[in-house]
């Protein structure tokens, strides 16, 4: 369980009624950074961060805000960071400008420890559990390696209403402060479950009445036509690649979204965007 940090306003022992102050920095110094957090940074990023609750993603440790006009904008975050008890600084645009690295971040920047994969475990022990509520979706990525097209997943599987996302532990890109940012909240409610065989998960999911579906370009049949109103999981490959050989061999069908124009492929995110909402279309 994530622990909620105290608040910044401590009475002092033996003091009833004086707050506890934080000592200056001094003028012109940027905050510290705290250790082994990673930063995640644009307003609505850092809104949807705040608003998360749950076991498996524990709260900002602290909240850069910039001063100035900026930081005015931003008082509503900065309420929210409060209640929930986060260490708030203010920060020169020149300091959030290093931590972003070049990225837009609208003045703030929330740093928080990594987000961590769940176990291949806890997917099959959820398998019952949705088989009493809804059948079950699932993305599985196989050698997606940017964390920009995984970000971008995560959002379409949120989005769909899915239960999760499958990637293997290697060749598969890192759950990073870039997956986040694209992801705009989704990375911190989607599960991402990390395997050691992918194909051997497949084969584990195929045993439990998940039918999975591969898609390739040179398949004959189009994703339109195959049922997926019961459980199933989608498998996408990286663009250009496509899937591996023991990935495709694990699949109950290879499927294809029929391309009109002169483009053969398309992202793997957009890809699993329309495969996502077919499956929610069929499922009314």
């Amino acid at each position: 369980m994530a622990r909620r940090h105290q608040n910044l306003s401590r009475r002092t022992p033996g003091a009833e009624g004086v707050t506890a102050k934080r000592p200056a920095r001094a003028a012109g110094a940027s905050p510290v950074p705290p250790k082994g957090c990673e930063a995640v940074y644009g307003v609505h990023s850092v809104e949807a961060l705040l608003s998360v609750e749950n076991d498996r993603v524990e709260p900002p440790r602290q909240l850069w805000i910039q001063e100035g006009d900026a930081g005015e904008r931003l008082a509503q975050l900065c309420a929210i960071a409060s209640e929930r008890g986060i260490d708030i600084q203010r920060s020169s645009r020149e300091a959030l400008d290093a931590v972003a690295q070049g990225g837009n971040h609208q003045g703030v920047v929330a740093f928080c420890p990594p987000l961590v994969a769940e176990a291949e475990q806890s997917l099959l022990w959820r398998l019952d559990d949705w088989r009493e509520a809804r059948p079950a979706l699932l993305l599985v990525l196989d050698g997606v390696t940017d964390p920009h097209n995984l970000g971008a997943c995560l959002r379409c599987v949120d989005a769909a209403g899915a239960h999760g996302v499958i990637v293997a532990k290697d060749r598969a890109a890192p759950l990073n402060a870039t997956v986040r940012k694209v992801a705009s909240g989704a990375a911190e409610a989607v599960p991402v479950y990390q395997v050691t065989n992918l194909a051997r998960t497949l084969e584990t999911l195929r045993s439990q009445g998940v039918w999975v579906y591969g898609t390739a370009g040179e398949a004959t049949q189009s994703l339109f036509e195959v049922d997926l109103r019961g459980p199933c999981a989608l498998v996408m490959g990286a663009e250009g690649k496509g899937l591996r050989r023991l990935t495709r061999e694990r699949c109950d069908a290879l499927v294809k979204l029929p391309m009109a124009g002169r483009v053969s492929s398309l992202n793997v995110s957009v890809a699993a965007g329309i495969g996502l909402f077919e499956a929610v279309r069929q499922r009314g």
